[in-house]
Order: structure tokens, then C-alpha cells, then sequence
């Protein structure tokens, strides 16, 4: 297996135990306001990374390529600011939404390059 693909599915499980947590403090606080956060930490960091992981191994090419790396790292990076400062964001510290607007543009950057690794590149 390629990897990229090994930092992928290793980082998409640090986002299901981060989302899981997210999840258990909210049911044990009574406190839901960071829902949207929970589901951006783990739809984006568990299943989206996961994703990217069986495509990257079914693509050892591609994987290969650096593109393919910078895509991690900017995707990556996105979502680590993200789901913290979501969060925050959504239980009263409004400060961050500049901080969650920018992250978002990053996370979102690095869906355009997998979408141009997957339109450009062969497999």
C-alpha cells in the first residue's frame, strides 16, 4: 500500500476518536451547539480522508506523484484548523469565525486538487 495512503487512513482515525470525543462531550454536557462541528470533524476527517486513502491505494501512480502529497498536506491542514476552531466557534467564541472561514477556503483547496489529480493525472 502506498504511503500516502497509510497517512491517510492514520490521520482519518485521529478525526474519528477526535469526532467520537466531540460527540461524548456533548452528550455528557447536554450542550449541542458544536453539532455542525462534530459532523465536519468526522465527515471530513473520518470519512473523506478515508476515502482519499482507498482511492490513493487503488492509484499507486498517483500516489506517487506530488501533487498527490500537497493535496494531503493542504487538506489536512484545513481540517486540523477547522474542527478545533469550529467548535469554538459554535460554543460562543465568535472571534473565530474569521479563523473557520479561512481554514474552510483551505480545506476546500485541497478538494480542487484532488478533483484535479483526478481529472488531470492517469491512472
Amino acid at each position: 500500500m502506498p504511503q500516502l495512503s497509510v497517512w491517510y487512513f492514520r490521520t482519518a482515525i485521529l478525526f474519528l476518536i477526535a469526532g467520537i470525543c466531540v460527540g461524548l462531550y456533548m452528550s455528557i454536557t447536554h450542550q449541542f451547539e458544536a453539532t455542525g462541528a462534530h459532523a465536519h470533524i468526522n465527515l471530513l476527517g473520518w470519512v473523506t480522508m478515508s476515502i482519499f486513502g482507498l482511492y490513493y491505494a487503488f492509484n499507486p501512480m498517483q500516489a506517487a506523484s506530488r501533487i498527490a502529497k500537497i493535496q494531503y498536506m493542504v487538506y489536512t491542514l484545513g481540517i486540523l484548523v477547522m474542527g478545533p476552531s469550529l467548535f469554538l466557534m459554535l460554543t460562543g467564541n465568535t472571534a473565530l469565525e474569521p479563523v473557520v472561514a479561512v481554514s474552510s477556503l483551505v480545506t476546500f483547496a485541497g478538494v480542487l486538487l484532488f478533483a484535479v489529480i483526478l481529472f488531470t493525472r492517469k491512472a
